[in-house]
């Protein structure tokens, strides 16, 4: 597996970045991974690894450049600890859909100049802040999205001007949603209302739910669930396949 280390320059700052990719001379079909509230760490350098071995070039973007030299949360304890809970939620709060775009197209434009990339259109794939980024990004720069994976991602319908859902006449990429059980920040209710804004688009689209809890596909999670990673890579696998190629 081949790895760059490197650093985008966007209308914020400069974003550190890496890039995976398979061995051998390409060029891929890009897919941006957006970390869960977490951050990147080792986790998902593994993860980006991993689909990149499935036949991607896989761009891992530190969401959190904003804040330089941001020390690493502890994802056992992050939740019950006050403190760190409220650094990490303080952080979360800079990462709002404008930034969200705006952070893309330098990504997408990152991609499309690399040589071991193909293609103008990208995947988009994200865990919970980073699902729900995922489908941000494919309704504000529709041009530039062929696919999107959402896994255990909230926020993807509220009552707010911005939500994701309200942009689906935009979208024209392929969305497929997995949500996780019992989870308050998305909900059957939600689902359904994503769902129906979708098809009402014209928007091809899947939106399930897995039996398994929040953090279901990130290794470093507690609730992290075997079975229930493997077929959230099964399932990017072929929503990638199809759209991108690989």
């Amino acid at each position: 597996m081949a790895h760059v280390s490197d650093t985008i320059t966007t209308p914020d700052g400069s974003c550190p970045v890496q890039l995976f990719t398979p061995e051998g001379p390409g060029p891929w079909p890009g897919v941006v991974m957006y970390p869960d509230a977490g951050g990147v760490r080792q986790t998902f350098n593994h993860m980006a690894a991993e689909l990149a071995g499935y036949g991607y070039a896989v761009l891992l973007p530190d969401v959190y450049y904003r804040s330089p030299g941001w020390a690493p949360f502890d994802m056992a304890t992050v939740f019950g600890d006050a403190k760190e809970r409220g650094r990490l939620f303080s952080m979360i709060g800079k990462v709002t859909p404008d930034v969200m775009a705006t952070d893309a197209a330098a990504f997408f434009d990152y991609l499309a100049g690399r040589p071991e990339v193909r293609g103008e259109k990208f995947g988009v794939c994200g865990y919970c802040m980073g699902g729900r980024t995922s489908v941000v990004v494919a309704g504000r720069l529709p041009d530039r999205v062929a696919a999107v994976a959402s896994f255990h991602g909230g926020g993807l319908v509220t009552d707010t001007p911005d939500s994701p859902h309200l942009a689906a006449d935009r979208m024209r990429a392929t969305i497929y949603v997995a949500g996780a059980e019992n989870d308050a920040s998305f909900t059957k209710a939600h689902a359904a209302t994503l769902a129906d804004a979708l098809a009402a688009a014209g928007v091809e689209h899947t939106v399930e739910f897995y039996p398994a809890a929040h953090g279901f596909a990130v290794p470093d999670n507690a609730p992290y669930d075997a079975d229930a990673a493997a077929r959230h890579w099964a399932a990017m696998r072929q929503v990638f396949g199809s759209a991108l190629g690989g």
